[in-house]
Order: C-alpha cells, then sequence, then structure tokens
C-alpha cells in the first residue's frame, strides 16, 4: 500500500525525533609544555617576547633565552617550562620573560599549573619579583576604553600593599601608563608563602571573574571590570621599578610551568585537572581547537 503524503509527514517528523542530537565538541586550548626547543613552542602559537619595554625595570631586557624545558624529578617521563629571570640592579644587567598565546581568548574556564618560588634560585632574596599567569589585551591608548585584562600575580617579597609574600588577583577595566599613572582596576590578595606547586583556575561566565588555587576561591569580579575584548594568555616573571635590593650581585628567579588549559564558554573549575589528566593519559601533549578571529588579533608581546 502506497503511504499518503500524511504519513509521509509523520514519518520525517518521528524521524528527525529519533536521531540524536550530537552536541557540539568543546573548543579546547591545551598544552602540556614538553617540548625540546623554544622553536617547537614557537609552531604552537606560542610568542617568546623580545619587545622592549614595561612592565618592569626601564632598560630591562626580554629575551627568549630565558626559556628553557627541564625532565620533571618527580614525576619520571614529563618535562615542563622555565622562566628565568635575572637582576644585577637597574638598567641592562636586567631580564626578563613572557611568552603570550595567541590572542583569541575571553570566556570559559582558565587553568595552569605552576610552581611558584619564594627565594631566588641565586643570590640574596628581597627583589620585588612578581611571577604571574594572566589574560591580556594590547593597551592601544592611555586609558584604552576596549582594554581587558585577568591576573594571578605572586610577589615572594611583597609589595602593592602587601608586607610579606601574598598571590594578588586584579582584574582591570583600563589603566594609563608611567609617566602619568592611572589605574581602574579591583583587586584583591591571599597573604603567605606560596612556595611549591599549585593549579589556579580562572572562571570567565555571567559577567564575573571568579579565581581559583587548589580549589579554594581565592576572590570574584564582575560588572565594569568584565573583560570585553578577545585576549591572549600570557605568562611572565619581571622586576618592580623601584623595589630592587641595594645590590649588584646577580639574583635569579625561577617560575615553572607544568602546563596550560583552556575550555570555551564552559564553566569548569572543579573538573579541570581530570580532564588535563584524560589528555595526557591519551599521549596528548597539546590541543588547540579554539577558534582563531579573522583577520587575526596583535599579540601583547609584539606591542
Amino acid at each position: 500500500m502506497k503511504p499518503n503524503s500524511l504519513s509521509l509527514l509523520a514519518f520525517a517528523i518521528l524521524g528527525c525525533a529519533w536521531t540524536p542530537r550530537l552536541s557540539a565538541e568543546p573548543q579546547v586550548f591545551f598544552d602540556d609544555f614538553s617540548y625540546a626547543s623554544s622553536a617547537q613552542m614557537e609552531a604552537h602559537g606560542w610568542t617568546l617576547r623580545t619587545a622592549p619595554g614595561w612592565p618592569g625595570i626601564p632598560g630591562a631586557l626580554w629575551t627568549k633565552a630565558a626559556v628553557a624545558f627541564h625532565d620533571d624529578p618527580s614525576n619520571p617521563g614529563n618535562r615542563f617550562l622555565r622562566m628565568t629571570s635575572r637582576t644585577d640592579g637597574p638598567g641592562g644587567g636586567t631580564w626578563q620573560t613572557q611568552i603570550c598565546q595567541q590572542r583569541k581568548f575571553k570566556d570559559g574556564t582558565y587553568a595552569a599549573r605552576i610552581h611558584f618560588m619564594t627565594d631566588p634560585a641565586r643570590g640574596p632574596a628581597g627583589d620585588g619579583v612578581v611571577e604571574s599567569f594572566y589574560t591580556i589585551s594590547p593597551l592601544i591608548a592611555p586609558w584604552d576604553q576596549q582594554y581587558s585584562e585577568c591576573d594571578f600575580e605572586y610577589l615572594p617579597a611583597g609589595g602593592w600593599g602587601a608586607n610579606g609574600p601574598a598571590l594578588f588577583t586584579t582584574t582591570w577595566r583600563t589603566y594609563s601608563p608611567e609617566p602619568h599613572w592611572k589605574k581602574d582596576n579591583v583587586f584583591k590578595f591571599d597573604p603567605g608563602d606560596k612556595q611549591g606547586w599549585h593549579t589556579l583556575v580562572m572562571q570567565m561566565a555571567d559577567g564575573t571573574v571568579t579565581y581559583y588555587i587548589d580549589g579554594r576561591e581565592l576572590a570574584s569580579h564582575g560588572g565594569r571590570y568584565y573583560p570585553r575584548v578577545l585576549m591572549s594568555i600570557n605568562f611572565n616573571l619581571w622586576f618592580i621599578n623601584g623595589a630592587s635590593l641595594a645590590s649588584h650581585e646577580r639574583r635569579e628567579y625561577q617560575e615553572d610551568i607544568d602546563w596550560v588549559y583552556f575550555e570555551k564558554d564552559r564553566v569548569a573549575p572543579v573538573e579541570v585537572e581530570k580532564r588535563v589528566q584524560t589528555l595526557r593519559g591519551g599521549g596528548v601533549g597539546f590541543k588547540d581547537t579554539v577558534a582563531p578571529p579573522d583577520p587575526a588579533l596583535p599579540c601583547p608581546c609584539d606591542t
């Protein structure tokens, strides 16, 4: 018996209902930093800063030579990235370090496993040094109203109102750089020595940026400070201008990065480490399915 048009329509509707709906694959960025050279890292979209400029001690150099890769003595088979910055006082004797991923990130969950160092690897302690993990867009002009930045910054010698070691969480609307320094941000600091490995998570969703360390919430910022533009993922290690020791002996500080992870439009602060373990367990050292803007946006390391 030939089906009539009504039965064909019913079949089509039911057929659509029976078809399973496939959820979209989440957009993920993950890097295990298991590289043999910085050239391999740059092939995966990272920029190792060499451009002069702030933040830090005026005249300081930003150098690729300060980035290296090491075997993990506590986890055979694992490798991590190490940034090493050094100073012997103001001027050209200071090397600072920054790495930048492409500018294509905004809402979602960010995470990194970082080893903070409270004491220098070499020389006397006490310099105003900043060890960081953050997201940022370039500042086009002083007091730029299309600027966004969200920071984790560890100050092992204190500073910025902290009398001892402290981890700052800061969300920026904008600022005017020196010599006409002015800022519009909101921040909080968590006092105490943070020497050792920590998992830092930053969650951007529903108009609020929430910061965590090892599963503990540190701060939550929103309103006018919520990011407005695409940002890059960055790490840097730099010296606060005017906060150096009165010494010409070389001091070296280190910040180690085991991995970094981002998942777009997904709030997953508790699940991050499990997802990273799944990627590593599957032999994935690098994954990037986050769609870039067209045309590409400039990296803060180049501006």
